[in-house]
C-alpha cells in the first residue's frame, strides 16, 4: 500500500500515537496545524494580490506617461 505497509501496521502505529500522547493534545496539535496552514494560504493569497496591484499601478503608470509624450509631440 503505502512503500510496503498495510493498514494494520498504520492502525497500530495509531494506537500507539494516541496512547503516547492522548486525544487531547492530538486535537491541540491539529487545530494548531490547520491554523499555520490557513496563515500560510493567506500569506500567499496576499502576496499574490500586492503583486497584481504593482502591475496594475505600472500600467497606469506607463499609460500616463504615453498620454503625456503624445500631448507633448502635438505641441511641438
Amino acid at each position: 500500500m503505502f512503500g510496503g505497509i498495510s493498514i494494520w501496521q498504520l492502525l497500530i502505529i495509531l494506537v500507539v500515537v494516541i496512547l503516547i500522547f492522548g486525544t487531547k493534545k492530538l486535537r491541540t496539535l491539529g487545530g494548531d496545524l490547520g491554523g499555520a496552514v490557513k496563515g500560510f494560504k493567506k500569506a500567499m493569497n496576499d502576496d499574490e494580490k500586492k503583486e497584481e496591484a504593482d502591475k496594475l499601478e505600472n500600467k497606469q503608470a506607463d499609460a500616463q506617461f504615453s498620454e503625456k509624450a503624445k500631448e507633448e509631440d502635438k505641441t511641438k
